[in-house]
């Protein structure tokens, strides 16, 4: 269905005051995340010295995120998905406020630490699958590519920003971070409480086993949904080359940790500035070919950023890389929420998680080993060259996608 003419393109994201509300309850929530996440890492390695301790930050936030992912999008579709995200980000600002009492007060351990971020990530599971499905009910569906790329680039920002932030606060005591950040999860919290949708949700199906399994078996039905979510979950599988980051930047690119923190922070600097063209700019025909170009263009940035022994060039391609995400990213998110009814969004989306969170994690864990039987550049070698084939593969198996002119469905009722 095409867009509505001159009165709909002269519509921004600024006359909807609910959408602005979110995103700048999302943003500050997010900034805080990154903060504390930085804190809590420093703090654990200060209190026990111990490398594997920090992989077990990631190991308390995996599982919640993994295994609460249906019931939480099941629950996103059963009930007002703006109270679900209200209850998880007061569970988390709760939980963030005992992290800086008991930290001020010096009665904090590691396994106290680990325990109140497991309770973040649980709080975080059932929030994501609401926090995510919200967008469509606050903007016209005509926008909301450009509120996707809006939220991309808040979260990018974060990414770059927030880290930084936490650490320069981190000189002044781990629980100033932690304060920090309960200010802005109250402050994202307060905002989320006022929120009003701007189209009322429809009513709920009954709760049955079925409607729990529900999202599965309606991407499994729908091509183009599948697609998407399947793209996304073998290309970032193969094509994890900022896991190796740290054996690039030390024995390939010989710089220092300096240099490691500008090769960590290109990515999201190529990101957050496509997301600012995105947020200008509608996407209007082609959109399926565009996707899989914005793909295959991040698998060429990856074979780049492998061969590359020199930093600039280096920087360039991980710019590139991250540009070319976003690109995909805005397409695959709005593809996949227009193409969903709202009473599936939740389920959906929490499907989505799954496949991004598994996709992280292994695609890491991939690269991991791989660089361990043939090297950095080996490993990214392969990535970016299997991350093409899997685009001609995806292009070939999914035709209907491959010819998508538009985000809206052509024959969609709206």
């Amino acid at each position: 269905m095409s867009p509505s003419p001159a009165s709909r393109s002269a519509d921004s994201l600024f006359n909807h005051h609910a959408y602005i509300a979110f995103w700048c309850a999302r943003t500050a929530s997010s900034f805080g995340f990154q903060m504390l996440s930085v804190a809590v890492g420093w703090q654990i390695y200060a209190l026990t010295g111990r490398a594997f301790d920090l992989g077990l930050i990631g190991l308390v936030q995996f599982f919640p995120s993994v295994l609460l992912a249906l019931p939480a999008g099941h629950l996103a579709d059963q009930f007002d998905r703006r109270r679900i995200v209200l209850i998880g980000q007061i569970v988390e600002w709760v939980a963030i406020v005992v992290l800086a009492i008991l930290t001020f007060l010096h009665a904090i351990d590691e396994a106290g630490i680990l325990l109140l971020i497991f309770v973040i990530s649980t709080a975080k599971a059932f929030e994501s699958p609401s926090m995510q499905s919200m967008v469509p009910a606050l903007v016209p569906a005509a926008l909301l590519p450009r509120a996707m790329a809006v939220n991309g680039s808040a979260m990018q920002a974060a990414m770059i920003v927030g880290p930084a932030l936490g650490g320069l606060l981190y000189v002044a005591g781990p629980g100033v971070v932690y304060a920090t950040a309960a200010v802005l999860y109250l402050v994202a919290a307060t905002l989320v409480s006022r929120l009003r949708y701007e189209h009322a949700p429809p009513k709920r199906e009954p709760a049955t086993l079925k409607t729990l399994f529900a999202g599965v078996h309606f991407i499994r039905e729908r091509k183009d949904v599948l697609g998407v979510i399947s793209l996304d979950l073998f290309a970032v599988l193969l094509g994890g080359a900022t896991a190796l980051l740290p054996i690039f930047a030390k024995d390939i690119l010989h710089t220092g940790p300096w240099g490691l923190g500008l090769l960590r922070a290109a990515p999201a600097v190529g990101a957050l500035l496509m997301s600012f063209w995105l947020a200008h700019h509608s996407m209007e025909r082609s959109v399926g070919k565009i996707m899989f170009a914005a793909v295959a263009g991040f698998g060429v940035a990856t074979l780049v950023f492998a061969l590359s022994n020199v930093l600039w060039l280096s920087l360039l391609a991980l710019f590139a890389l991250g540009a070319f995400d976003m690109v995909s990213m805005v397409i695959r998110g709005s593809l996949v929420q227009l193409d969903t009814p709202d009473t599936m969004r939740g389920r959906v989306s929490a499907v989505n998680a799954i496949f991004i969170n598994t996709s992280n994690q292994l695609g890491e864990f991939e690269s991991g080993m791989l660089a361990a039987w043939m090297g950095a550049v080996g490993a990214t070698v392969v990535g970016g060259i299997g991350t093409l084939v899997v685009v001609g593969l995806w292009m070939a198996m999914f035709p209907t996608l491959r010819r998508r002119q538009r985000l809206h469905m052509e024959s969609s009722s709206a």
